[in-house]
Parts: C-alpha cells; structure tokens; sequence
C-alpha cells in the first residue's frame, strides 16, 4: 500500500472520530465544546481544531443525519389535511428536538450569530414548516401567495428553537409548558392565515 493511501485512510479515519464523537457528545443532551469532543474521539483538541476550524463546522457535519427527513417525521399526520393540526405536530417534532439535543442548539446558535455570513444554522425548521403546509400549496398559496409568504415567515419566528429558549429562559417556563405554548401560538396563526384567506 502507498504511503500516501496509508495516510489518507489514517485521515478519513481521525476525521470520522471527530465526527462520531460530536454526534455522541450531541445525542447526550448537554453543552457540546471541542474539548469534550476532542476528549470522546481520543485525540488532542489542536488535532480536532485541524480537522474543523470552529464548532461550527463541526455541528453543521455532526447535525447531518441525526434527525428524520421532514416527511419521516411527520408521518403520523400524514393523512390530515389540517394545517393547524400538521403545524402543531411540527412545532412539538422540532422543539422536543431541540430539547434532545440542546446543547448543540445553543452551540449553532451562537455561532450563527458570531459568524452571521457563515450560512452556519441547518434550515430544519424550515423542511418540517413547508411539509406542515403541504394541504395550502394548492389552494392558499395560489389564492393568497402574499398572505401564504407571510405565514411561512410568521411561522418561522413562532416554531423556533430561539421561541423555546425564550419562553425557558427568559419567562421561566418548564419546557413541556413552552412547548404547548409554542404549538398554541403556531396553530392560531395558521388558522387566522387560513380563514382570512378564505
């Protein structure tokens, strides 16, 4: 075997540990730094700061594949054609997500505001938000595209990981409280959006 092959295996090798490692530190639930990471993989933080230049880079790896596809997700609404019911299906699925894995949230989250050209956050909320409204595509959005455009945004500032952390953090709710006034809210504006634009 070549040197250079032994070398490139050796690299694919160190670089899938690292990666490994954050989804265990990610899966765990708690805060997620290069240290504890450089720690599970068994390898020096200088190393891991080789293969990934920040946390970052590292989450946005790390992230791929841990979570089901929007249309996985939502399977146990699949049937509904309620966009109030499929979108407080969604906003439960995401923030008892981001409750799992909230130490990577948070660590994304800072660094998408540090790094805020880096295109650093992953757009779930976004895939679970458009399948959630998949009944509307053929009725509000050709109806009311405008209006349809402004529920998709409006939909985006309510089901977020930033909602939940304001209701926890800032008003002191316990998460599961968050989390039904995160679906109440996001079920409202749906139907408002739906019966102005009929």
């Amino acid at each position: 075997m070549p040197l250079h092959t032994g070398r490139s295996n050796q690299k694919e090798r160190t670089r899938a540990a690292i990666v490994a490692a954050a989804r265990e530190a990610i899966t765990s639930g708690g805060e997620v730094t290069m240290p504890d990471v450089a720690r599970r993989a068994l390898v020096s933080e200088a190393t891991a700061y080789r293969y990934f230049p920040d946390m970052a880079s590292l989450l946005r790896e790390a992230l791929e594949g841990v979570w089901a596809t929007p249309q996985q997700a939502m399977r146990p609404v699949a049937r509904s054609a309620n966009p109030a019911e499929r979108i407080g299906f969604a906003a439960e699925v995401l923030l008892r997500e981001v409750l799992a894995y909230q130490g990577a949230v948070r660590a994304t989250i800072a660094a998408s505001i540090t790094k805020p050209s880096a295109g650093l956050r992953p757009g779930r909320r976004f895939g679970l938000i458009d399948e959630a409204l998949r009944p509307l595509t053929d009725t509000m959005a050709i109806r009311d595209p405008a209006g349809f455009e402004q529920l998709k945004r409006g939909l985006a500032v309510v089901v977020s990981a930033e909602a939940l952390f304001t209701l926890t953090d800032l008003c002191g709710l316990a998460p599961d409280a968050a989390i039904t006034s995160v679906v109440e809210t996001a079920r409202a504006l749906t139907t408002a959006a739906c019966t102005a634009a009929d």
